[in-house]
């Protein structure tokens, strides 16, 4: 797993050796940050469900100004701080140990806001569900902002709530990323 482009170009992130994380193939990376393109330049991120910071570092890396990450493993927040200092970014970061529903309502609270934010659960627990339902309450993107979920091919959405609309999805064997805008109602 490595930093496809940017600032941390070709930098190997630290991936964890045996416990139950599944960071984003760089192909299905790669492919999702060529749809987002230069919207990342200069955006607000929320990296939920962080993992090994992969997704975050990914856009910090493209000129996000301000990535904050989430997970409720102490482990891998442990392991995204980690690729945090590789790549020096611990100026433009923060992390965050805690349930990513919870959370959004905290964050929401603070008064904090976000271009982008990457959800990426463990698959098939219905977790993308439940953030959508925990956004549709605590606002966290900005309007016109995109959720992107990466979830199971298996995995639906269901019905949408009316501030968001499914804009894209693509499939990548047995990983569906789904590009969700929000828009304020």
């Amino acid at each position: 797993m490595r930093i496809i482009t940017g600032r941390a170009r070709g930098l190997k992130l630290t991936t964890p050796k045996n416990w139950d994380v599944r960071p984003t193939a760089d192909r299905v990376k790669e492919s999702l940050f060529n749809i987002i393109g230069s919207k990342i330049i200069g955006a607000q991120v929320l990296d939920l469900f962080a993992g090994t910071g992969n997704l975050g570092l990914e856009s910090w890396s493209r000129g996000a100004e301000k990535i904050v990450f989430t997970d409720t493993s102490k482990e891998s927040l442990r392991l995204v701080e980690s690729n945090i200092a590789k790549c020096r970014a611990q100026e433009d970061t923060e992390t965050i140990c805690g349930d990513a529903c919870q959370l959004i309502g905290r964050l929401h609270k603070k008064g904090m806001s976000f271009d982008f934010i990457f959800a990426d659960p463990p698959y098939n627990k219905g977790l993308v569900q439940k953030v959508i339902a925990a956004l549709a309450e605590s606002p966290l993107l900005n309007d016109g902002g995109y959720l992107i979920a990466e979830h199971s091919a298996h995995d639906e959405l269901g019905t949408l709530p009316p501030q968001f609309e499914l804009v894209r999805c693509e499939t990548y064997g047995e990983t569906k990323i789904s590009f969700i805008r929000f828009a304020k109602v």
